[in-house]
């Protein structure tokens, strides 16, 4: 084996194990189809990381599930609550755009970090990339009206994040287009992205009904007590179909 070839292995071995690291069973067809190699090849370099004492369990039957057992730990990042909370929440973004110029290695950098979460880390990523869509670019009609300034709303983001993250009821200050100002009582079941404004895809118990957000009219955020189940996306069809999110 020449030395490019081996380094081709090596840097595959590598990307192979933040895989297995980072989910819990996957099929050998999907992991040789991100890794560009033959099942075949899967194997023999499952087999090297078995010598190295990587505990893995391979199922050459119909699947051909591969997992790392069970009882095996990865090591896990030293971060405090608000960094996992915007981290979990950056990295769901991330993979919702979809591939983008600076992020075409997304797929390798989600891999490495998952691999450093807990088993109920990587559940929550899971669940919220199934939580986070992206639409059209904002109007120039919004873009007009739009303002997020750092110093005012880095606490009341930090807010609505740890309550979107744990289903937890909101009490907000919200502007609305005609900048009347309300208080209400809030669940975020959903975030929406017309870049570069947010949304909150929420139930507003002032209203009883479901409502559209935006987040740089938020003017303060607490969280509330009670929990919330999350409500099926299907539920917002008929408000984003009412209205263009892209120029509210």
């Amino acid at each position: 084996m020449n030395r490019s070839n081996a380094k081709d292995r090596l840097d595959r071995l590598e990307q192979l194990t933040a895989i297995l690291k980072s989910e819990d069973a996957l099929t050998t067809k999907t992991i040789a189809a991100e890794l560009n190699v033959s099942e075949r090849t899967l194997f023999r370099d499952i087999g090297v990381l078995r010598e190295r004492g990587l505990p893995i369990e391979a199922d050459k039957g119909r699947g051909g599930g591969i997992k790392l057992h069970r009882n095996w730990g990865a090591g896990r990042l030293s971060l405090e609550n608000q960094e996992m909370i915007d981290l979990l929440i950056s990295l769901a973004i991330a993979e919702s755009m979809g591939p983008t110029l600076f992020m075409g290695n997304i797929n390798t950098v989600r891999h490495k970090l998952m691999a450093s979460f807990s088993p109920k880390q990587k559940d929550k990523i899971h669940q919220l990339r199934q939580r986070i869509h992206i639409g059209e670019q904002a109007s120039p009609d919004v873009l007009q009206s739009f303002s997020m300034k750092k110093h005012e709303t880095n606490a009341t983001i930090e807010t609505l994040h740890t309550a979107f993250l744990f289903n937890q009821r909101l009490s907000i200050v919200y502007h609305d287009f005609h900048d009347q100002e309300t208080q209400r009582e809030i669940e975020a079941h959903y975030l929406y992205l017309g870049f570069p404004v947010w949304y909150l895809l929420a139930w507003d118990h002032l209203r009883n009904d479901v409502r559209i957000f935006r987040y740089d009219r938020i003017k303060k955020a607490d969280i509330l007590p009670q929990e919330f189940t999350l409500r099926p996306l299907k539920d917002f069809n008929a408000i984003l179909t009412k209205q263009n999110v892209s120029t509210l």
